[in-house]
Formats: C-alpha cells, structure tokens, sequence
C-alpha cells in the first residue's frame, strides 16, 4: 500500500520515552563519537532550537523541561522506520543545542500496525501534546478521536480524506489535497507536453485495498481531464504477486504507453522486470515518489536502463540538488551525525518540514505554550518553505496550498531532473490544479465531533 504518496509509512514498536532512545527502547547516545556538531541554524530559519528558561507546565505533555509528542507509524505492519528515524534525528540535533526554548523533545513512537489507529490515537489523546511528522496508512480512522480530544497533529504524510486538510492539521508539504489532484501538473506534462504520444493509451494498476481504489479514481479521473484516454485499469492482491506476467501482457495487448501504478513500491520493480521480459516499454512509468531512493534504482536490476521511471516531487528539492540547496545539506549532515548509514527518504524530507513547523512555531509561543498558541503560529505562514527546503507553502489555505512541481527521472547514473520546463529556480509553479468532481469524501471538522474552535486551548 504506498502511494500513499502516501502511504504506508515508518517506525518502532517501542515507544522513545526520552531523546536518545534506540528502537529497541533502549539508551544510545545522541550522535556517534567523532560525528561533526550541526549548527542550530537551519537554512533561512536560523536558529530553531535554543536554549532558554520555561517555568509553566503550560498544557497536557508540556512539562517546565520537556514536549511529549506522539509520531505516528505503521512499522508493525510495513517494517518501514523512516518516520522514526527522521524522529530521532530531528528531536537529537534540536535537544543538543537547548530543545525548544529550552524545553526537550521527549519523541512517543504510536505503532499503529497499520489497523490499530484508534487504539494508538487514544493514547496518544491521554498522553501527548501535538502529533508530529508521522502518518499512518489508515490515518482516518482515528481523525474523530483526535478531534474529540482536541489533538493538533503536524503529519508528514496524509492518506484517507477524512483525515485530509482535518481540523486542527496543518501539512507543512502537503502531500495530498482535499478536493483537488496535487499531481495535476505531473498528469499535464507527462501526456500533453513530455510524451504526448502517451495520451491515448494510459494504464493504471493499483493495489486492491480501500486506500489505493481511491487514489486510482482519483488518478484516473484527473488523467482523463488532461485528456488522456485510459485503456486499461486494474486491481492487483495487496499482499503482492510472486508472477507478473500476465499483467505485463496485458499491459502489452492493450498497447498501454504510460504507467501509473498506485501500490506497494517494492511491487513495482517485479512488474518492470516483466515487462522488460517481454520487451514492453511503455513512454512512461509514474513510480511515485515513495520510490525516489537509490535502493529503487538498484532494485530496478536491467529495467533501469529499459523503462522510463518518472516521480513528481511536488516542490520538493531533490537530493541530487543539495550543492545548491543549504536545508538539504542541513538534513544529510544531520543524518549523518544522528543515523549514520541510513539511506534518507523523500518522506523523510516532509517529515522534517512538519518537525521544523512544529518546533518553530512551539519556539515562538515561549513559556506559554499551549495547543491553540501553537497551531495558530503554525497556521499563519503564508510562504513556508521549511528553510528552502521546499517551495512555499501557504499553511492557512486548505484547499491549494503549492502551486509548484518538479519532476524526477530514474537513470543508470541516478535520479536526475527531467525537462519539465522550471520556472521559479528548482520548480515549475504555474499549476492550475484540477477540482475533483467525483465524491471521495470531505475532510473531517470539530463540528462533526460536536466540539468548536472555541473549546481549542
């Protein structure tokens, strides 16, 4: 299940009581010995984590000396730690230079195993502050708990409407949108600009689960927008295939010349082997941007080369750019000192927008820092760019946030730009984004949960 793009995501069974705990729950220290010091400053943000002298138990999971906050994963169900791991490194780097104005990050690790959501919503209702810089592929069954409790959460991934543009959310790089196709960019200049001879044969596989029928809906009815004619949609079993081949044939019969496919990225690579068997290549693969990673490269074995595997990074700077992108060199420095030999993710680069969100709008509330103080600071950043790390982002608007995309391609000398035509430095940004007319569900409020803004503190 994972275009989520979205989704389904990281982390630990154990719960990290403290900064500095390993998976396992047990003590490690910060960074390894000899690792290089991070500055505290962070691109354009300067100095985001610091020292200073808090005295309240200002809200629940706020202490004088430490934040609670919970991040959400699916690892008893994906073995994917990357929200965790992008957790540990953050909450390390900013501890080591003071915490929040002074106040630790104590990361909560809320194992949901894909189908136990509301259990690990409720502790974290019990528990914690704020929800940060996790997500979980069946986020929306706990969104009504969270609202009940009046739980801010700072996601860096979101999958299911309900929980999308929720009440009291706030994405710092959105990565789905309520009511419109974030991709719609992608969609426009993959069939009508780079491989127009793709629009009147498009293929969609998407894994049979609840998450990704949706998203291949939504695909579809945003590629046919675009004009595009889609000849071939189907259904694969969730848990994966051991053969192919027939869709491979299919695929071939049915003359499919541009790919999405909407699942498990580790299933992709076994559907390109087969089409590479047969010698099918269509003008274009959307691998999605789960898969924008060197190990998907690898993974990819003698289709590299044969098929075109394209992602859209929806106004994400790409790894490859960090010579010129001071944030990005910020977070390889930081995942070097803190995981060292971990291989960085792109949903790692959202989960740390949504950290630097949270931490700078936390710094800024001082000593009296509640849920409503702030969420409302996080809500007011009319050109979030966390850092430069990403274009900006207008965090109050919650229909369209992001008018820019970029585009990545797959070749045997790694992920490198594809000519999409930028226009604002690393980024195109001239998105008319289309509006779904489909009914997939609206994003969930307090007024569902019989609560208001009034009752937010």
């Amino acid at each position: 299940m994972s275009r989520l793009r979205p989704f389904v995501i990281t982390a630990v069974a154990a719960l990290l009581l403290c900064t500095g705990c390993g998976r396992d729950g047990s003590s490690r220290s910060d960074a390894p010995p000899g690792a290089s010091p991070v500055p505290a400053e962070f691109g354009d943000l300067g100095a985001v984590c610091g020292p200073g002298a808090p005295t309240k138990a200002s809200a629940q999971g706020v202490t004088a000396d430490r934040i609670a906050v919970g991040v959400f994963s699916d690892f008893g169900f994906t073995k994917n730690p990357e929200f965790i791991t992008a957790a540990e490194v953050f909450t390390a780097w900013c501890n080591d230079h003071g915490g929040i104005a002074g106040r630790r990050i104590e990361a909560i690790t809320r194992d949901t195993r894909l189908t136990e959501v509301r259990q690990r919503m409720r502790e974290s209702c019990r528990d914690d502050f704020a929800l940060v810089g996790g997500g979980s592929g069946l986020d929306g069954l706990g969104v009504k708990d969270r609202l009940g409790c009046l739980l801010p959460s700072f996601p860096a991934q979101i999958s299911q409407y309900g929980s999308v543009a929720a009440d009291l959310e706030i994405s710092g790089s959105p990565s789905v949108l309520p009511r419109h196709d974030i991709y719609t960019g992608f969609r426009q200049w993959l069939v009508a600009e780079g491989y127009p001879g793709s629009i009147g044969a498009v293929g969609i596989i998407d894994a049979d689960s609840p998450i990704t029928k949706v998203l291949g809906a939504k695909t579809e009815e945003s590629l046919r927008a675009r004009g595009a004619t889609v000849v071939y949609h189907d259904l694969y079993p969730v848990a994966g295939l051991s053969n192919w081949g027939p869709y491979a044939q299919a695929l071939k019969d049915r003359g499919v010349r541009g790919l999405v496919f909407n699942g498990e990225p580790a299933q992709l690579p076994k559907l390109e082997d087969a089409l590479t068997e047969i010698g099918h290549r269509p003008d274009w693969i959307d691998a999605t941007n789960n898969n924008y990673t060197p190990s998907f490269l690898t993974s990819l074995g003698r289709s590299l080369a044969f098929q075109n595997n394209v992602v859209d990074l929806s106004g994400v700077a790409p790894f490859e750019k960090s010579d010129g992108v001071p944030a990005l060199r910020q977070i390889t420095a930081m995942f070097e000192r803190y995981a060292p030999g971990t291989e960085m993710t792109f949903p790692q680069l959202r989960a740390m927008s949504a950290w630097l969100l949270f931490a700078t709008s936390a710094a800024a509330c001082g000593d009296d820092l509640t849920r409503r103080c702030v969420y409302e600071a996080a809500a007011n950043r009319p050109a979030w760019t966390a850092g430069g790390l990403h274009a900006p982002v207008d965090t109050a608007d919650r229909e369209s946030p992001v008018s820019c995309f970029n585009i990545e391609r797959a070749t045997p000398d790694g992920w490198v730009p594809a000519d999409f035509r930028p226009d604002t430095g690393l980024y195109r940004c001239d998105v008319e984004y289309h509006r779904f007319r489909g009914d997939y569900g609206v994003p969930l409020t307090l007024a569902d949960v019989g609560k208001s803004f009034t009752d937010f503190e």
